[in-house]
């Protein structure tokens, strides 16, 4: 039997490492229901898409650190034409949230069957630059993972610095808070509203690419199981909140990762859907606030 302590050692360690990389997804989807008010489920097809479009870069010779930012910019220029050209015409014809989360489901399907049709159902991998292994006591990890995980942890940051210290900010709160209001007081809600889908898809692409580098090797499906983990994560830190986001990405990685430590790695999607379910039934408006774009 593996000793408690050395599970609860191994689960934090691995747990803060994939939280940087969920943190990165979380934070993204968060932004754009604050925005928005829209549950994305079409937001794994963008990682998804953002995924393949870094693998094709480096089948053309651009480094994967480099392909990495420019997956993010096509996550993020997908996701604005997804909000502007279908989205926005839908909220603006009705207001029946059913069938604004129907658009979205159908979105993503249409993106996904897409991909799969054109890149089949095997699995991919990126070339990774050859990296140190690193220990620290019976947790190891490499040059590779500690790259990633600075990389998230950046952007979470300039994601932060940019809500609480810059006009642009505090714009996307005010229209968070009451587009209408907004407007009446000269916000342009709808330049607002397509920079935070631009800013959201960056993040998207960025998460998708690094969940790929992750776990060694991706199909076009794999985003969509990690939907999931996304998802609980953003709930868990009060949907629409980037700070509560991290929080929320960071309780559902360690607690997967002990799950995957102490059973069996198959139920890491388990842990994310039981956390998912009992955040809902106690405390909906998540462990820090309530559903809308804030700077903390």
């Amino acid at each position: 039997m593996v000793p408690t302590g050395s599970i609860v050692y191994e689960a934090l360690g691995f747990g803060v490492l994939s939280s940087a990389v969920i943190a990165v997804a979380a934070v993204g989807f968060t932004l754009q229901f604050g925005i928005s008010n829209i549950l994305n489920l079409a937001y794994a097809s963008v990682m998804a898409l953002s995924m393949f479009a870094a693998y094709l870069l480096q089948k053309t010779g651009v480094d994967i650190w480099v392909a990495l930012p420019l997956a993010g910019l096509v996550g993020a220029v997908i996701s604005y034409l997804i909000n502007s050209g279908i989205y926005r015409p839908f909220t603006r014809r009705t207001s029946n949230l059913f069938t604004i989360i129907l658009a979205t489901l159908a979105t993503g399907l249409i993106l996904n069957n897409l991909l799969e049709g054109f890149v089949g159902e095997t699995f991919f991998s990126y070339r990774l630059p050859l990296a140190r292994q690193h220990a620290w006591g019976t947790f190891h990890f490499t040059d590779n993972q500690l790259v990633i995980f600075s990389i998230a942890v950046a952007a979470m940051a300039a994601v932060q610095v940019l809500l609480r210290a810059t006009a642009l900010g505090r714009a996307m709160r005010a229209t968070a808070a009451d587009s209408t209001l907004a407007a009446n007081c000269g916000i342009p809600t709808d330049r607002v509203t397509d920079v935070a889908w631009l800013l959201s898809g960056f993040l998207c692409g960025l998460g998708g690419v690094t969940l790929a580098m992750e776990l060694g090797s991706f199909t076009p499906t794999t985003a969509g199981d990690f939907l999931v983990i996304v998802i609980a994560a953003a709930v868990l830190g009060g949907i629409g909140r980037p700070a509560g986001a991290m929080v929320g990405a960071l309780i559902v990685s360690v607690a997967s990762e002990a799950v995957a430590v102490a059973i069996n790695p198959v139920y890491k999607t388990v842990v994310g859907l039981a956390l998912l379910i009992l955040v809902l039934l106690i405390r909906p408006q998540g462990i820090l606030s309530l559903g809308k774009v804030r700077a903390g």
